[in-house]
C-alpha cells in the first residue's frame, strides 16, 4: 500500500452538522447517494466531491457517508468501534489514490475502500459497512417522495457553495486514473488487462470472508440481473438506469421487465428501494460502489465477477 501526503489535514473539510430539505439545486440526473431511515436522505455527489466525508446520525446510529472523487468509491459506515463513536475528517493522505479517513477520537487513520484502520491507536479495526445505494436524484425523488436531500453546507466560499462538478466530470469521463489523471500531479498508473477499463463501475460485496466485485457491463450483458454467491449469502445484483443494487436472493425468480421493475412472485419490485407492490421488501446486501481499479487495488485482479462461458 502506497500512503502519500497530498493536502493538509481539514483542507477539505468534512461535513459534521448536515442539514437537509426538500430542495435540491442541482441536476435531476445528478448522482445521489442514498441512505435508507425516516425519512430517506441523499447525498449528492456534487457536494461530497467538496466535503468527502459527512458525520451524520439516521434513526439513532451514527453513520459516516464517505466519498473518494478519485477511485469513484461511495461507501456508508458505522462511526460506532468497539462501543466508541467516532467522528471523522479528511487527513489529506492517499492510499494507493485512496481518501485515508482519520477519526478525531484517536487520530488513527482508515483507508476509505475497505474502512480498515491503518495507522494509529485503533490499527487492525475495520469499520462495518451499511447500505449505501448510488441512484440519481430524479430517481431517487420518484421512489422516496417523502425523501430528504443534503443541503449546502452553511459558511462554506461562494465557490463551494456553488460545487461547481465539471472538473470531477471531466476527471470520470476521460481516460486516465489516479491522482496524476485528477490533479496532474504524480506519477501516471498504468493498467495492463483488457477486459475491464480501470474507472469501469463496479458494485464490490464482501461476505464471510469474501469478495467479489460486479462490474456494470457484465451485469449488463446478463440482461440487467443476475445471481451469484458470496461467501455463504446468495446476491441478486441488478443494474439499470437507477443505478447498480444488490440484495439477498429471495428464493423465487425475478426478472426485469421493460420499464426496468423486478417482476416476480405475483408483483412488481422497485429496484431503487426493493420494495414490492404488495408491501414487502427484498433485504439490501451492503455493498460499495467504486472504479475498477479500486477494487482490484484492494483485492487483486481476480476479485471481479464474470459470466461463464
Amino acid at each position: 500500500m502506497n500512503v502519500i501526503d497530498v493536502l493538509p489535514r481539514d483542507a477539505i473539510p468534512s461535513i459534521d452538522e448536515p442539514s437537509f430539505g426538500s430542495e435540491y439545486g442541482g441536476d435531476p440526473d445528478d448522482d445521489v447517494l442514498v441512505v435508507d431511515g425516516d425519512p430517506p436522505r441523499a447525498y449528492p455527489i456534487r457536494i461530497l466531491n467538496y466535503h468527502e466525508i459527512v458525520n451524520d446520525e439516521i434513526d439513532g446510529r451514527p453513520i459516516a457517508v464517505t466519498w473518494c472523487p478519485i477511485c469513484g468509491s461511495a461507501i456508508v459506515y458505522d462511526r460506532i468501534v468497539d462501543d466508541r463513536r467516532l467522528s471523522f475528517g479528511v487527513s489529506g493522505k492517499l492510499a494507493d489514490d485512496d481518501l485515508v479517513l482519520y477519526d478525531r477520537e484517536t487520530e488513527s487513520e482508515w483507508k476509505q475502500s475497505t474502512g480498515e484502520c491503518i495507522a494509529g491507536e485503533l490499527a487492525g479495526e475495520r469499520l462495518t459497512m451499511r447500505p449505501g445505494p448510488m441512484t440519481t436524484y430524479e430517481a431517487f425523488r420518484e421512489d422516496y417522495p417523502d425523501g430528504v436531500v443534503l443541503q449546502p453546507e452553511a459558511g462554506s466560499d461562494a465557490a463551494v457553495q456553488n460545487y461547481d462538478s465539471s472538473g470531477y466530470d471531466d476527471y470520470a469521463r476521460g481516460d486516465g486514473f489516479g491522482l496524476s489523471a485528477m490533479r496532474g500531479v504524480g506519477p501516471d498508473r498504468e493498467w495492463s488487462r483488457d477486459d475491464l477499463e480501470p474507472k469501469t463501475v463496479v458494485l464490490g460485496i464482501e461476505r464471510d470472508g469474501e469478495a467479489l466485485g460486479f462490474p456494470v457491463p457484465i451485469v449488463e450483458s446478463a440482461g440487467g440481473a443476475l445471481e451469484a454467491t458470496v461467501g455463504d449469502t446468495d446476491i441478486l445484483v441488478v443494474s439499470t438506469d437507477a443505478g447498480i443494487h444488490a440484495f439477498e436472493e429471495p428464493g423465487f425468480s425475478l426478472r426485469l421487465d421493460e420499464g426496468g421493475r423486478l417482476v416476480g412472485d405475483g408483483t412488481a419490485w422497485s429496484v431503487a428501494t426493493g420494495a414490492s407492490g404488495d408491501g414487502r421488501r427484498l433485504r439490501r446486501v451492503p455493498a460499495k460502489r467504486l472504479y475498477a481499479f479500486g477494487w482490484q487495488d484492494d483485492h487483486g485482479p481476480d476479485a471481479f465477477y464474470q459470466l461463464s462461458a
